[in-house]
């Protein structure tokens, strides 16, 4: 026993010894500072002798032999061709094995495999079956470091052409399209959480100067998943149709209908693609609501009773799933379901509903959008003039732009929207002809308010 002590103390003085003396190599600390400089000004040729004398006798001694050297791999990687391009995207795949060996908590497995994928992605190196295993396996050991938008899109992309190719089953496709989009609405709602709170301090001017760098990313961040949304989205396109869901929802129905999570997906798929005319969708609803009597069930009930001509039933189901709804962005988001179901029985309650989604949560861009398009699409009700008309395209060019505000994952379309509706407003010509600038014209339709014509 006490030998057995004695080998393990000496083994762990040997190893502390070894560190020290790394850290202690005068000749790895001159050239690590050598490199780091040269990498500061981004004079990568320069800094590449001493990096390599570091990384290669002294991997661990600095974080920087990983951080820099990856700028200055890629620059060589840039910058060369032939066998000595090669030998640099070797380097650096050896680089993103060993920044896990020596730094594994500063460099996760998810970030690393992205990092290799995307090397060997652009060097013509992987196919798209180990593209997606890499990062699906990847994804599931390290979910909360799988971040990268790119790579998710990458990962659900590789995906479907794997089934275009007859490997993947479309179960498969629609499995893992909800878990990249879940993971998408997961972080862009960490972000959008940290914008609502810096928002208000930036319309006061009290916001600080850090404050004002972070909220410039979260935001850059947030329109990023929003692009990569709509991209997963169109790829997959057609095959999420009603007329692929239903088949093989029905094929699955006898032996999942006692998988929860299988369920809500499904009935949670037919309803946002509207198939909700066909059996099946009642069969998945009803499924769930006797598994858990949760608020979509009674979401998904309330429908099919306003689809059936009762709309008393129909908001009476409506608002039970507000109130077993617990979660205020789920709440919201079964609020503006709500308002997207009775805008077209109803303009002002559609309203009523969007606006009670943005109480539950601000960051509901969506509602924004949904309030901008119930106003530009009643110009001819509100106004006794054609200027009265088409000043309402101002209220909903404000509205629009809110959405992209709270919601910048939505920017995109949000912009887009305010154009629209900011062309079909009064030109400079008709403000001019009017003599109504400065003026504030007030609305006495359903709309109300007010807004402010411009100054010329």
């Amino acid at each position: 026993m006490k030998k057995k002590l004695y080998l393990t103390m000496m083994a762990v003085l040997m190893a502390v010894g070894f560190g020290m003396s790394q850290a202690q190599n005068p000749e790895c600390m001159t050239n690590l500072s050598i490199y780091a400089e040269h990498a500061k000004v981004k004079n990568y040729d320069a800094a590449y002798e001493p990096w390599k004398m570091v990384y290669e006798n002294c991997p661990d001694i600095n974080k920087a032999n990983f951080s820099y050297g990856e700028r200055i791999l890629k620059h060589k990687i840039k910058n060369s061709s032939g066998a000595d391009k090669d030998g640099h995207v070797q380097d650096l795949l050896k680089l993103y094995d060993d920044s896990r060996k020596y730094f594994p908590k500063k460099y996760p497995v998810a970030v690393v495999t992205i990092d290799k994928v995307e090397l060997k992605r652009e060097n013509n190196m992987i196919s798209d079956e180990e593209i997606y295993n890499s990062l699906k396996k990847a994804y599931d050991e390290d979910k909360e470091n799988f971040k990268n938008p790119r790579a998710l899109y990458l990962l659900f992309s590789s995906l479907v052409d794997l089934h275009s190719a007859g490997k993947k089953d479309l179960q498969d496709v629609f499995d893992g399209y909800d878990d990249v989009t879940e993971k998408i609405e997961e972080e862009n709602e960490k972000l959008t959480d940290a914008i609502s709170k810096l928002l208000p301090k930036d319309s006061t001017g009290t916001i600080t100067t850090k404050e004002k760098k972070k909220l410039k990313a979260y935001s850059t961040n947030s329109e990023s998943y929003g692009k990569i949304s709509g991209s997963i989205d169109s790829k997959l396109g057609a095959l999420a149709d009603c007329d692929n869901l239903i088949p093989l929802y029905q094929k699955s129905f006898d032996s999942k209908k006692g998988d929860i999570k299988w369920v809500k997906r499904a009935v949670g798929r037919m309803f946002s693609k509207e198939c909700t005319d066909d059996p099946l969708f009642r069969q998945l609803f009803e499924a769930q609501l006797a598994l858990e009597p949760s608020a979509s069930a009674y979401l998904y009930g309330g429908t099919l009773k306003q689809k059936a001509g009762d709309n008393k039933g129909a908001i009476a189901d409506f608002n039970k799933a507000v109130e077993l709804e617990t979660n205020p962005k789920k709440k919201s988001d079964i609020l503006y379901k709500i308002a997207t179901t009775v805008r077209r029985s109803s303009k002002s309650q559609a309203r009523n509903y969007a606006n009670k989604a943005i109480n539950a949560n601000s960051a509901n861009g969506k509602a924004y959008l949904l309030i901008a398009n119930l106003y530009a699409t009643s110009a001819n009700d509100c106004g006794s003039t054609a200027f009265e008309k088409r000043a309402i395209y101002w209220k909903a060019a404000s509205m629009a732009r809110k959405a992209a505000q709270v919601d910048p994952s939505l920017t995109s379309r949000a912009n887009q929207s305010a154009a629209s509706y900011a062309a079909k407003a009064p030109t400079k010509e008709m403000i001019f002809s009017s003599g109504k600038a400065g003026q504030t014209i007030t609305f006495n339709c359903w709309v109300g308010g007010s807004v402010k014509v411009p100054n010329l």
